[in-house]
């Protein structure tokens, strides 16, 4: 990645309004890892809350990507983005800042968490589609990469700060109050998409269309872009397995590092800081590994073969045996991260700047729609094996479903392609194209 992470003469150098951008959804990662460790450890330690109301939690706070992900992804394709995250970005402080504000009057109750985590998630899907199918609005095709790595980058490197902050303000001043910590994460967030001068065309009629009728089509022309193109249709189907188990373990992780392994709330946000590391290594070489290799075989290598070492989780206990847990997170971490990094802009570059609202936001419904899917069988599933098992169970879920890319085109091309076309099918062989937009080299098991 040229000049790493923080880019030197790159783009948050040259770029005012990609400064502004990335400065922007730094803050916002930043509060959310707060918020990933302080909304379980005041469930845990002021409410006293089941594992598995400590998974529904997490579930909440998805589970908006299964209610209104497909219409959100529409409304971003006919409305000016940044506005729509200027908004989510104005709620989720609101909300934040309410908790705190809630348990001082007594109010404090699962039932308030589960509320804020709905509507802060709800946000979320908002800012998320918007700022993704934004990003090619201010970048030319060749900064692209370049953008997406440095997001992806500053997002673990923000996880990595929050989650280590997130522990450490819940043992020092009070888990509830950490969120007063994520609510002012969220107003530099807003101060920065505020500055950015570039503004949008108003939309096209083409994307104005009204009514529930124009809603149900646009949302269909979304489906059918994914169900009908192999390479989306193959990362799509990745995610959402992916997702599942990531999240089958990771929602019960801090009940498991404090009940099952003994850990005090500041090492446990300093175990997770640690392994989102990977996520910041996984970022910085992503582009140095895809050049080099090829875009779809760094993708197989990154999330196939990096998660192979979920299966180290489940055998953390105190003491050195804590590094079981740190390896294992990091490579996961690691591969995450570096996968999205390589799926981001091919997905910017192959789809349609009309359709990638749509696009993601469809996407997103099928593969982060099972997040809250996962943080219940999480719960459930230690409920009733126990915590250890349950994340052992879970873990292994993670390199079985890298197997859907092996098994997919992804595995008999070099690259991922650029543009979409009838050069594309999966059996037209030699004439798929490559990253660069030439023929790609097809790996010797091609065909197979």
């Amino acid at each position: 990645m040229s000049g790493g992470i923080l880019g030197r003469g790159g783009l948050l150098r040259r770029h005012r309004d990609f400064r502004l951008l990335w400065c922007g959804e730094t803050a916002g990662k930043f509060g959310a890892s707060v918020t990933g460790v302080a909304m379980p450890l005041v469930a845990v330690s002021a409410l006293d809350a089941s594992t598995f109301e400590v998974g529904l939690l997490s579930a909440s706070a998805w589970a908006p990507w299964l209610l209104i992900g497909l219409p959100v992804g529409v409304w971003v394709d006919r409305l000016r983005r940044r506005p729509i995250m200027l908004g989510a970005a104005a709620v989720s402080l609101v909300l934040f800042a309410f908790v705190p504000v809630a348990a001082r009057l007594g109010w404090l109750s699962m039932g308030l968490l589960l509320t804020v985590a709905l509507l802060t998630g709800a946000a979320a899907v908002f800012f998320q589609t918007a700022y993704t199918a934004y990003l090619p609005s201010i970048l030319p095709p060749e900064d692209q990469p370049e953008g997406n790595a440095k997001l992806h980058g500053s997002a673990s490197a923000a996880q990595i700060a929050g989650l280590g902050s997130g522990g450490l303000i819940a043992q020092l001043a009070g888990a509830v109050n950490g969120l007063f910590a994520n609510a002012a994460t969220f107003l530099v967030s807003l101060l920065c998409l505020a500055g950015i001068r570039h503004r949008e065309p108003r939309a096209s009629a083409v994307r104005t269309g009204h009514g529930a009728g124009a809603l149900v089509d646009d949302v269909r022309a979304g489906v059918r872009l994914i169900a009908g193109d192999t390479w989306f249709r193959a990362l799509t189907l990745f995610g959402a397995a992916s997702n599942l188990a990531l999240m089958g373990y990771q929602s019960i992780q801090v009940d498991f590092l404090i009940r099952d392994v003994g850990l005090a709330p500041g090492t446990v946000g300093t175990l997770i800081a640690a392994t989102s590391a990977g996520g910041v290594a996984g970022a910085f070489v992503a582009r140095r590994v895809a050049d080099r290799i090829g875009t779809a075989r760094a993708m197989l290598l990154f999330e196939l073969g990096l998660s192979a070492f979920a299966l180290l989780i489940p055998l953390t206990v105190r003491g050195a045996g804590v590094l079981f847990y740190v390896t294992g997170g990091f490579a996961v971490s690691a591969g995450v991260v570096a996968g999205n990094v390589i799926k981001s802009s091919f997905q910017q570059r192959y789809c349609p700047p009309e359709l990638l609202g749509r696009l993601t936001a469809t996407a997103a419904f099928l593969s982060y729609g099972t997040i809250p899917l996962g943080a219940l069988l999480g719960g459930a599933l230690g409920t009733v094996l126990g915590t250890r098992a349950a994340i052992a169970v879970m873990a292994a879920g993670v390199p079985l479903a890298a197997l859907i890319l092996f098994f997919s085109p992804v595995r008999r091309v070099r690259d991922l392609p650029t543009s979409r076309g009838p050069a594309l099918d999966p059996a037209a062989g030699p004439r798929h194209r490559d990253g660069r937009g030439q023929p790609a080299r097809l790996g010797p098991d091609a065909g197979a």
